[in-house]
């Protein structure tokens, strides 16, 4: 993402799921550039969330990590609780969290799909 794409963001609060490493952790860096302020969601990485939040504030930016499941309902209330505590009342969501298995697309189970 470049700058000019996003605009000026100032004020702003993204969530940015998914974001502790991969495109999660590049959007959240390109929307802590363009001015807004990032909570940083983890499932499990908690160092690669902060090494994110690290290079943003490095740079300038304002940046929390903050895990949740996002497959789990409790998980996402205290997302946003948190984030609207630590940063204020969020403006923008990228839903970047996802998984994998490294199977076949036919073993692809209608489970394996909602999780």
């Amino acid at each position: 993402m470049k700058e000019a794409i996003l605009g000026e963001l100032s004020g702003k609060v993204a969530i940015v799921t998914g974001a502790s490493k991969g495109i999660g952790a590049a959007i959240a860096r390109a929307f802590a550039k363009a001015g807004a302020a990032v909570a940083v969601n983890y499932a499990s990485s908690k160092s690669d969330a902060d090494r994110v939040v690290g290079e943003i504030v490095k740079d300038g930016g304002k940046a929390v990590a903050i895990q949740a499941d996002v497959a789990k309902r409790g998980d996402v209330q205290r997302l946003f609780a948190e984030t609207l505590e630590k940063l204020g009342r969020p403006s923008i969501l990228v839903n970047n969290a996802g998984l994998y298995k490294m199977d076949p697309l036919e073993s692809v189970t209608e489970e394996d799909f909602h999780r």
